[in-house]
This record gives C-alpha cells, structure tokens and sequence, in this order.
C-alpha cells in the first residue's frame, strides 16, 4: 500500500479519528486525585510519575489488565478495592460536543473509523457509555496491536486492518507529533484543539462544509 505524501487533489474517502482530546476531553487528574487518597503515594503529580511507566506498558500491549492492576497496586500500596481503582481509572472523561456533532454529520457519508493509544479499560468504558462510538464502523487500539502513536507501524496496521488508503484519509488528532507521522505516511491530517474546532470544518473537504 502506497505512503507517498497526501496529493490535494485525492479526495477525502474515510475519515480516522483520534479519541482523547478529540471525540472526548478528559482530566487524568480525576484519576490521580482519588488513587491518591488511597494510597502510599499521597501527592497526586509525584503519583504520575509512579504510575506513567506501567501506564504506558499497558496501553503499548505490555501487559494485560490483571496484570497492571496487581504492579499498580503494588507501587502505590493502594488501600481500596479493585472496583475503586477501575471507576477512578474510567471517570475521566467528557464528550466534546462540537465533534459528536461532526460525527453525526459525517456518519453514513464516509466511513468512520478510530486510532487511539489506550487500554482496555477506557476502550470498554467509552463504548459503554457514549453510544456515539457506534458510529464508527471499527477501529486500532494500541494495546491490541502492540504500537502505538506516534509510531509509524500503528497507522500501518490502520490501513492494512481498516482498508484505508492514506491518501484517501482524513485523519484527526490534537498531538502534534502523531499529525507529523500522518502526514509523512500520506494521511490528510489536521492537528486539532477543542478550542479551535472551527478550523477543523474549515479545513474539511468541501462537500463537507456544506
């Protein structure tokens, strides 16, 4: 599959989403602030830097869930239980309603589809609570695949998995670094914040801003 960089003329086929930041603001905080009550660590920034390695392991593929809970535990000699760890690790996040707007728009135009570095936790949350997420026709997780953003073999996978040609590809993410990899694979790609949501529609194809 070609990963020449994105012609203007290609016309937008599919359109790839990121979901932090992007379909869903969130606060990783919540999270620090209520472990932190429970646990050894009692400083929620020192917490960060504690649970960021196994954070990272486990949204990379690493290790499993039973297995990040019982290292994360351990580290923090966390005093509540595992249901309390998991709703603190959930209840991060908000829709951003400017994009869920977008996507209703777009559903049933073009094929949806999502890219996201994440866990099984926040993937099975999400699609629980959110009944948005069923209008994306599949998507690339990293703990899945074992890569994650901004990598170039996770958006290798998105192709090859979801059927997409780069260069018919509208991919959205607000992480700087992950919009240079697109763009050097093909991708149209817009860098986003949920306070310039106008110049996303600006940029989309034309027929979209109708």
């Amino acid at each position: 599959m070609g990963m020449s960089p994105a012609s203007v003329t290609k016309p937008v086929r599919a359109f790839l989403f990121d979901i932090g930041n992007v379909l869903l603001r969130f606060d990783f905080g919540r999270t620090l602030r209520a472990l932190a009550a429970k646990s050894r660590v009692s400083d929620p920034g020192v917490l960060l830097g504690a649970v960021d390695v196994l954070k990272a392991g486990y949204e990379e593929g690493g290790m499993d869930r039973a297995t990040f809970l019982r290292e994360v535990f351990a580290l923090l000699e966390f005093r509540g239980s595992e249901r309390e760890f998991v709703t603190a690790w959930e209840e991060i996040f908000e829709p951003n309603l400017p994009m869920v707007a977008l996507v209703e728009r777009l559903w049933g135009r073009y094929p949806l589809f999502l890219l996201s570095n994440t866990n099984d936790i926040h993937r099975e949350y999400i699609f629980r609570e959110y009944p948005f997420f069923k209008r994306f026709s599949g998507g690339i997780y990293s703990y899945e695949v074992g890569a994650s953003k901004p990598g170039p073999e996770i958006y290798r996978i998105a192709c090859e998995r979801l059927g997409l040609e780069p260069e018919g590809t509208f991919f959205i993410d607000d992480l700087l670094p992950n919009i240079e990899t697109a763009r050097s694979l093909g991708f149209h790609a817009h860098h986003y914040h949920h306070a310039e949501h106008e110049a996303l529609l600006g940029a989309l194809p034309a027929e979209v801003r109708v």
